[in-house]
């Protein structure tokens, strides 16, 4: 029979073990004149050392064709810093640069990257590649638009409303150009847009935008690097292509309130330099056949 005082003992010894009972994580120590807001590695190792970072926001083409990701360690090494690189269409790029989320844009649509330099977000502009965009479709070309003028080409998709145009409908530089052309075949892309369900906007990225033009068997409006590393994944080709009006020029902006203005400009020059710009020109020819990028710096485009 339990008595009293041995109960007492055995509820002592269990107040004492409990609290050591499971895995307890080690306390993290103290580090004598540590930032207090720094972040405390797991087993009471001192913080990391910070590292200085520079934040670029990009256009999904140079992100998605994989220069970004070829350029990004030359960088780093470089310029000792880290990149941390975000991609969207060039509206949402320049929106990010507009709210200070990021140092530096790297976009492509001259008219609203004036404007961005003009309205005190940008410190300057400069060209730094340039490729062409393209209309892809499928190959018996439905719409029969092959070799046409793009203007004329256009005006012809509108005229047959049957057959799918696919829009990036993003505000993209694709989109924005997308817009230059129906402008330049006489027509308003608000009436345009709203002409019909052969006109279909995908609110996405080239990517997606190329899938859908493939499952509608439609058209769309693509930079010629995107469409060239997405070739494989769908059955379009390059239906009407190259001519100064489909030029789509590269441009980097740093911003006026970058956190580190002279790594912000050290992008400018790390892009226009003499290796760079023979990194870009040489950039896919092995794995595409082709150049997807030309080197301009110092031409005004």
């Amino acid at each position: 029979m339990f008595s009293w005082l041995r109960f007492a003992g055995l509820a002592l010894c269990l107040a004492l073990l409990l609290p050591g009972c499971g895995e307890q994580p080690a306390p993290v120590p103290e580090t004598p004149g540590a930032d207090s807001t720094a972040l405390q590695q797991p087993g009471g190792f001192p913080p990391r050392e910070r590292v200085e970072r520079l934040l670029i926001a990009t256009t999904t083409s140079l992100y998605d064709t994989g220069l970004w990701a070829y350029m990004e360690p030359m960088f780093e090494d470089q310029y000792g810093v880290e990149l941390d690189i975000l991609y969207a269409g060039t509206g949402k790029a320049m929106e990010w640069g507009m709210r200070g989320d990021v140092d530096v844009v790297v976009v492509h649509d001259r008219a609203r990257e004036e404007t961005f330099i003009a309205d005190g977000y940008g410190l300057s502009r400069t060209p730094f590649a340039y490729n062409f965009f393209v209309i892809a479709g499928p190959p018996d070309d439905p719409a029969g638009i092959r070799d046409m003028d793009p203007q004329d080409a256009f005006i012809a998709l509108s005229q047959n409303a049957t057959i799918p145009f696919i829009s990036r409908g993003d505000e993209s530089g694709t989109h924005a150009q997308e817009k230059r052309l129906w402008a330049a075949a006489g027509l308003e892309y608000e009436t345009v847009r709203t002409s019909g369900e052969w006109y279909v906007e995908a609110a996405a990225g080239m990517g997606p935008t190329l899938n859908m033009a493939n499952e509608m068997r439609g058209y769309a409006l693509a930079d010629i690097a995107t469409f060239l590393a997405y070739q494989g994944d769908v059955d379009l080709e390059i239906i009407i292509g190259s001519g100064d009006a489909m030029r789509n020029v590269y441009a980097v902006i740093p911003l006026s309130n970058a956190r580190n203005p002279e790594m912000a400009q050290n992008m400018v020059t790390f892009l226009t330099s003499p290796e760079t710009q023979e990194l870009i020109g040489s950039y896919g020819v092995v794995e595409w056949g082709q150049q997807l990028f030309t080197p301009c710096a110092g031409q005004d485009l």
